[in-house]
């Protein structure tokens, strides 16, 4: 669905505009200095789209698009009220995270599926966690960073966030290069087939071909599910470099199947 196209509580996306950062700044810096509601108001209204594209990685799974929008607009005035001036950061950057995590914390009191009290209550501190050290560094922490603030171990906090995550799709989408788009079912096969083994002895030869750096990224990526920063963190170079290796190992992989 187009939701840019259509009326969300009310309102009619169609018109929603795009502030530039300067704008937003300067809205910011009165809010924070005079407590300015104008002010306020205007960073939201300012932001609706920005809400927009994050409730719609959250849509299909038959939640309400208009409690989405509204619980995402929860997490922008929190990021409104949470932002950090002094901190060289974009407010676009700080802000999915806090939108996303208040969509993802609504997902999880309704979610249909029944998960131990244990791990609620340690996938719930992951997420304070994460919330905090967002506001505290400005940008999205990684895995280990909020194992260490809540004093768990990462596997438990990972089985923990990952239990109280809705189901995926098999049309999940899970990667896009220029209209080609491979879904989640296309990574799961019959390995008693014939052909799965000959796709699995090519794939072996594709690796081979990966330079150790693009190996270890790949590895890293979708054996241990990191993200591009974290891996950027582990093997010291930053997180475009990470996507730029990772998309041309993935390109060469494809070329060589």
């Amino acid at each position: 669905m187009a939701y840019q196209k259509v009326v969300i509580s009310g309102i009619n996306t169609a018109e929603l505009t795009v502030m530039k950062e300067q704008e937003k700044i300067a809205l910011l810096r009165e809010f924070k200095e005079t407590g300015s509601k104008a002010a306020r108001d205007r960073l939201i209204e300012g932001n609706l789209r920005l809400v927009l594209s994050v409730i719609q990685r959250f849509a299909g799974r038959g939640e309400d698009i208009d409690d989405l929008f509204q619980i995402g607009v929860v997490g922008l005035i929190k990021a409104i009220n949470n932002f950090d001036l002094t901190k060289e950061v974009r407010f676009s950057t700080y802000c999915v995270p806090m939108i996303s995590g208040e969509l993802r914390r609504y997902l999880r009191d309704f979610n249909q599926i029944k998960v131990s009290r244990s791990l609620r209550d340690l996938a719930y501190k992951a997420i304070q966690a994460k919330e905090a050290l967002t506001g505290r560094f400005q940008r999205e922490p990684t895995m280990d960073e909020i194992a260490q603030e809540i004093g768990e171990n990462r596997a438990d906090v990972v089985i923990a966030l990952e239990s109280i995550s809705d189901p995926v799709s098999l049309y999940e989408p899970v990667y896009s290069d220029a209209g080609d788009t491979l879904y989640v079912m296309d990574q799961l096969s019959d390995h008693s087939s014939a052909e799965s083994w000959l796709s699995r002895f090519a794939m072996r030869d594709a690796m081979r071909s990966l330079e150790e750096r693009e190996k270890n990224i790949l590895y890293l990526r979708f054996l241990c599910g990191k993200t591009q920063v974290e891996v950027a963190k582990e093997i010291g170079i930053s997180q475009a470099q990470v996507s730029r290796l990772e998309k041309g190992a993935i390109a060469r992989i494809k070329d060589a199947l």
